[in-house]
């Protein structure tokens, strides 16, 4: 059977090359939009390494209609998987407008060129964050729908851009997935999580620490209602995340609106991720309790009995693999 053109958005990041990598092992024919002010071009490289496959590669912004226009003109796409956007929580509250530029404006583009050329089929990149503080745990797809920052805030406004698309295009189909903490490589050491600057998420920042190029990590508070007094998160492996993508692509055949959250269902805290990153690497990481910061909350992880009973996808793989794959992405990296 021959296997979908798939256009991915953002597909040399940090989710995104993974799930190009995933696509191009199940036969997907990969086109990829980036236009790399948070990846490099050498990402192409690396998955044509590990996959013997060099996916087309194209440099451009999901802002340029133009740019957009041209690429769905030269290309016949089944579906589309839609990584491209800033995801800072940080820096979006410094910069709300070019969040909602880039992330909205940019997606809304986006879905015009898809009608237009009538692709009706798009994976949507979302976040836990759009459930904001949940009253109760694990969090359900259902729950109530709010938000702490302007990211999270842009995730919101797509969700209800793509719920309001598939209800005036009865044949559109998009798949949310709502995302709770990457971690983690793939098994090569070839591609991984890679930030410039100081790292926004916590697992890349451990690293560092590790490796010596920061003192310590700044724990933010231990006085929250956890085992430990530390936050805790639903971290996933960046590998059983990225599948997650193409489940969605292989199982959803019919129109519709379709919402999925992708984690382990497990709680870590702070602590309990620094101790398996200290397994990993084999040394202690240094580390002192700050105060809390503004908007973070006591503890979030996922209920996802939806996703397994419906698209048959669940983790395998745990907290130690995502330690272990992240520091050998590093070591290989200065190798």
């Amino acid at each position: 059977m021959k296997k979908q053109k798939t256009l991915v958005t953002g597909g040399t990041g940090y989710i995104g090359s993974h799930t190009v990598v995933e696509l191009i092992g199940k036969g997907y024919e990969v086109v990829i939009l980036d236009n790399l002010c948070n990846s490099d071009r050498m990402v192409v490289s690396q998955i044509e390494k590990i996959t013997g496959v060099k996916p087309e590669f194209i440099e451009g912004d999901i802002l340029d209609e133009a740019k957009l226009g041209e690429v769905f003109g030269a290309h016949k796409f089944e579906s589309v998987i839609h990584f491209a956007g800033l995801k800072a929580v940080g820096e979006s509250v410094q910069k709300p407008l070019s969040y909602y530029r880039n992330n909205v404006t940019g997606t809304v583009n986006l879905l015009s060129a898809m009608i237009t050329h009538g692709v009706k089929k798009i994976v949507f990149s979302s976040s836990a964050t759009v459930y904001g503080n949940p009253a109760r745990l694990p969090i359900q797809e259902d729950f109530p729908l709010s938000t702490t920052n302007p990211y999270g805030a842009t995730k919101l406004i797509i969700e209800g851009i793509l719920a309001d698309v598939v209800k005036a295009n009865p044949d559109f189909c998009a798949v949310i997935l709502r995302y709770f903490n990457p971690v983690g490589a793939h098994a090569s050491g070839l591609i991984g999580e890679n930030p410039s600057g100081i790292p926004n998420n916590l697992a890349p920042y451990i690293v560092q620490v590790a490796a010596g190029i920061r003192p310590e990590l700044n724990v933010f508070g231990n006085d929250y209602k956890t085992k430990d007094g530390t936050g805790v998160r639903d971290y996933i492996h960046v590998v059983d995340l990225s599948i997650g993508h193409i489940v969605s692509l292989e199982k959803i055949e019919k129109a519709g609106l379709f919402i999925y959250n992708l984690g382990t269902g497990k709680g870590t805290s702070v602590l309990e991720l620094t101790s398996a990153f200290e397994k990993a690497v084999g040394k202690k990481i240094p580390y002192k309790m700050c105060e809390r910061r503004a908007g973070d909350i006591d503890a979030c992880y996922a209920d996802c009995s939806k996703a397994l009973k419906e698209l048959g996808w669940e983790t395998e793989l745990g907290i130690d693999e995502m330690c272990k794959s992240a520091w050998a992405f590093y070591k290989n990296q200065k190798s």
